[in-house]
């Protein structure tokens, strides 16, 4: 098994070498991922620019690729070509904190493995839900050995084609979690506000700001699966059809 590792925190993030460590016994590595953080950067390809693409060693040795574009483009361009090798999986992550609900359209990390996905290989996005640890350094060695034993017993299943699984783990011990809960999104409540400011000269600036998102932990979501301390493994689909508005719509008459 050939396994693509990348993530949006960029090629030095920790929580990439810990699942690179984790992955060397699963199948063979290759890691490419980005030379900076993409964090929150959604579904980015690169296309109006020259990528670069260099040699760099994770701070184990282990040998890597580095790239100035987005994560999405660190999967096209090792599925396009720039590795040889046919990819059976790509894997990105270990985010530092958790992608729950609508997260996942603003989630390099989980975007990364929806790029696997439209060139029909499994991919599969790991995130540890440290909110709460803000500030102090995380562990990552047991999430990373948990999601490396999820791999492996998702390629063992012979996975669908494009197969995305956003895994987001609880920041808790081992001894703690409560299991696997295959779940569905749930929803993410936002509190966003905009500052507004001005620079030396008087020009203005805005940030994005207000107070961290929460959720709504309703049974059966990711949200639900980490307040109860279990693994919430999330099956996504690139087809945002809203299927159940179709027949509304035709209702409607639209014409020209």
């Amino acid at each position: 098994m050939h396994i693509l590792l990348t993530n949006d925190d960029g090629i030095e993030a920790p929580g990439l070498l810990a699942l690179a460590q984790a992955l060397k016994p699963v199948g063979k590595l290759t890691v490419l991922a980005p030379d900076h953080n993409w964090s929150a950067s959604g579904h980015v390809k690169t296309l109006h620019r020259p990528l670069r693409v260099w040699h760099r060693r994770l701070a184990d040795g282990t040998p890597a690729l580095t790239t100035d574009g987005a994560p999405s483009d660190c999967v096209a361009l090792a599925v396009l070509g720039l590795v040889e090798e046919t990819i059976d999986v790509v894997v990105s992550g270990i985010n530092p904190y958790a992608n729950l609900g609508h997260d996942v359209t603003y989630s390099g990390t989980v975007t990364a493995a929806m790029e696997a996905a439209i060139s029909g290989i499994p991919g599969l996005a790991f995130s540890l839900d440290g909110a709460e640890n803000h500030g102090a350094e995380l562990e990552y060695e047991a999430a990373a050995e948990l999601a490396a034993g999820l791999v492996r017993q998702v390629m063992a299943q012979d996975p669908p084609r494009g197969l995305v699984l956003n895994v987001n783990i609880p920041c808790r011990p081992r001894q703690e979690l409560r299991g696997v809960a295959i779940t569905r999104q749930g929803l993410r409540v936002y509190r966003d506000a905009l500052v507004h400011r001005e620079d030396p000269r008087g020009r203005p600036y805005y940030w994005i700001g207000g107070e961290a998102p929460t959720g709504v932990p309703d049974p059966g979501t990711d949200f639900w699966a980490l307040a109860e301390g279990y693994v919430s493994v999330t099956p996504l689909q690139l087809d945002l059809t809203a299927h159940e508005q179709v027949a509304t719509l035709q209702g409607w008459g639209l014409e020209l």
